[in-house]
């Protein structure tokens, strides 16, 4: 048995790319997508097939498609490829520019979910990508409320965390990299896997859930190296690129399961207020989170106006 067969015998695996042959490759359970994997996808000449594909369809339809209406085939397009090789959800986000917009996201994401309806797909196999702000967990409140299922993303505190669980969200992915960068290049070069500080924060998220009930799935993200993967053994989900899955596939250590419902926290842990005042508070004073959210916003949406360039090019 391989690492990665290992780790799923704790952990649901799921495949963060849009890369169809990496799917095949891995037989993850789901695949996770954002705008920059679509970029990076789309930038494929394997994948052009696809673009083009979309433009003339919806050509077909109209002389001149609108570019957000096109955007959002274009998602749908690679969501419907991943669905045909994965046998479980594939998440879709909506456009980081709407994470301060409750109701434009609601509203994209019903769009979202409609085009999958048209081609048959189930809204149970998809997950509408949100980034944690509170605006965004609001959305997330009101479309889970609709049995519209979402993953919040962008997640880097408990209080993003424990505020989307209060909101009854699908699943929430914790960028476990993105903390570890924020912390590398702010003084603290040097820990041991066990004390990563992205991994610690999924373990707190993770313990704080199952302490008090939480429903919501948790799904680490953003991973760096293998040993951040193999820190979170038992975790509900992981989300892994096509690299380190390769790497855990080509490793023949086992690996224990870190994370488990049964294995006690060490301390107390405090119910945290997640009020929209105490959330902002929470979120103001912790450096970290306030910037890589940001950060991943910007990032996100200047990746979503490069696929714009590209789309716009060829309209």
């Amino acid at each position: 048995m391989n690492t990665l067969e290992c780790l799923k015998q704790y952990t649901t695996v799921v495949a963060d790319t849009g890369d169809f042959a990496a799917l095949e490759q891995y037989r993850p359970q789901d695949a996770t997508t954002n705008p920059s994997l679509i970029l990076k996808a789309v930038k494929n000449p394997e994948y052009a097939d696809i673009l083009d594909k979309v433009l003339s369809d919806l050509k077909a339809g109209s002389h001149h498609p609108r570019l957000e209406t096109v955007m959002d085939h274009v998602l749908i397009a690679f969501g419907l490829k991943i669905l045909e090789v994965v046998p479980g959800r594939v998440s879709t986000e909506v456009d980081a520019r709407l994470s301060f917009d409750t109701k434009a996201t609601v509203e994209k994401a019903r769009e979202l979910i409609a085009l999958y309806a048209d081609a048959g797909i189930a809204k149970e196999r998809v997950l509408i990508k949100i980034a944690s702000t509170w605006e965004g967990i609001a959305a997330g409140r009101i479309l889970q409320e609709e049995g519209i299922r979402c993953n919040m993303t962008l997640l880097f505190s408990l209080a993003q965390a424990v505020a989307a669980a209060k909101a009854r969200v699908q699943l929430i992915s914790p960028f476990v990299g993105r903390i570890t960068d924020w912390f590398k290049a702010n003084g603290q070069t040097s820990f041991s896997p066990s004390e990563d500080p992205g991994v610690n924060s999924v373990r707190q998220i993770y313990a704080y859930y199952k302490h008090f009930g939480f429903e919501t799935e948790v799904m680490g993200a953003s991973f760096r190296n293998v040993s951040q993967i193999t820190e979170l053994a038992g975790c509900d989900l992981l989300t892994i690129s096509p690299a380190l899955l390769e790497e855990l596939r080509k490793g023949g250590d086992s690996i224990a399961r870190k994370l488990s419902p049964n294995i006690p926290k060490e301390g107390k842990i405090s119910e945290l207020d997640v009020s929209e005042k105490a959330f902002r508070w929470h979120l103001n004073e912790d450096a970290m989170a306030t910037e890589k959210l940001a950060q991943g916003i910007r990032v996100f949406g200047k990746d979503i106006a490069s696929l714009e360039e590209i789309i716009t090019a060829k309209l």
